[in-house]
């Protein structure tokens, strides 16, 4: 079956988002870098993932989009938002965005995303995501997908599962996966998708998976937090450091650390334990910390945590 037919086939069963489905888009503006080639914002990281699959893909990899539009006629929160954020995250996020998903139909296969593709609520965001993925996007959600109006929300945003049911309807009619968990087979291989965004899992996300794992498939596991692992903690901390200027200056790891719910949250970290047993995990797939980072988390496993896509980042991941 020849490659382009194989996508038009898998497309009508709601699998891992097919390149050749995404929109095509307007050339780059000439007048912005006009002696560099098309695709040089783009800051790539590629990596391969050896499965010992008769017909090798490709994936783009990307995170943290967050977009931050609003139209005139939405509320003074969104307009106070729309204006703070935007500076924030550089002005160029859906610019970012179009020419990942521009350079993804060239090149690659599929698309996964992985969270915080819009930076909160509102209609002009939830617009330019139907504008870009359609009813084909596949991925995990972020912490940012279930704020309203961030800061200004109210209530004020809990990390529990109760807050993110004030926006599970709305959000469902948006993103066209279950919110929680779902899995797609590409090429024989398993992606499952999971809503981390706490740091935590559920009791019966973990029963879905189990059901999953008795497949038999390699199995991807994408979602939006990472898994704590030592030098992803270094790198994180590196980058995000509290004082400007300071430098690191020890390898000591912080068990302190903003991760540290994975391990109190019984569920969680028996699940965390379960997955560095299980040889079908053959790779994870996440964002978050707006770093790229990839780190060993088991036998079988890499963790890959990709940078900001508002910085043009991405990482495409070839499955052999």
């Amino acid at each position: 079956m020849k490659r382009r037919d194989f996508m038009k086939r898998v497309l009508g069963s709601g699998v891992l988002m097919a390149t050749s489905s995404l929109p095509a888009l307007a050339e780059d503006d000439p007048s912005v870098f006009p002696k560099r080639g098309r695709f040089e914002r783009l800051s790539l990281n590629y990596a391969t993932i050896h499965i010992g699959l008769r017909e090798p893909f490709s994936v783009l990899h990307i995170s943290d989009t967050h977009l931050t539009a609003a139209y005139p006629h939405e509320g003074s929160k969104k307009q106070t938002l729309h204006k703070s954020r935007t500076v924030t995250f550089g002005g160029r996020q859906e610019e970012a965005l179009r020419d990942s998903l521009d350079w993804a139909r060239k090149y690659v296969d599929y698309v996964v995303h992985t969270g915080d593709l819009i930076d909160w609520q509102s209609e002009a965001n939830f617009d330019l995501v139907r504008k870009y993925f359609g009813n084909q996007i596949f991925g995990a959600l972020g912490n940012h997908e279930y704020s309203p109006d961030m800061w200004l929300s109210d209530p004020k945003e809990q990390h529990v599962e109760a807050y993110k049911d004030l926006s599970r309807d709305t959000l469902a009619q948006v993103y066209p996966f279950d919110l929680s968990f779902h899995s797609q087979v590409i090429h024989g291989v398993n992606f499952i998708a999971i809503d981390d965004v706490y740091c935590t899992v559920t009791p019966e996300q973990v029963k879905r998976f189990h059901e999953e794992v008795k497949r038999g498939l390699p199995i991807i596991l994408c979602m939006h937090v990472p898994f704590y692992t030592d030098d992803l903690w270094r790198a994180s901390r590196r980058f995000w450091s509290s004082k400007e200027g300071e430098r690191f200056r020890s390898a000591r790891v912080d068990h302190n650390s903003s991760y540290k719910i994975q391990q109190e949250d019984p569920v969680t970290r028996d699940f965390i334990n379960y997955l560095k047993q299980e040889p079908l995990l053959k790779g994870i797939l996440c964002g978050h910390e707006h770093i790229t980072v990839q780190d060993r988390f088991s036998p079988t496993a890499i963790q890959y945590s990709v940078a900001g896509n508002f910085q043009f980042h991405g990482q495409e991941i070839l499955f052999v």
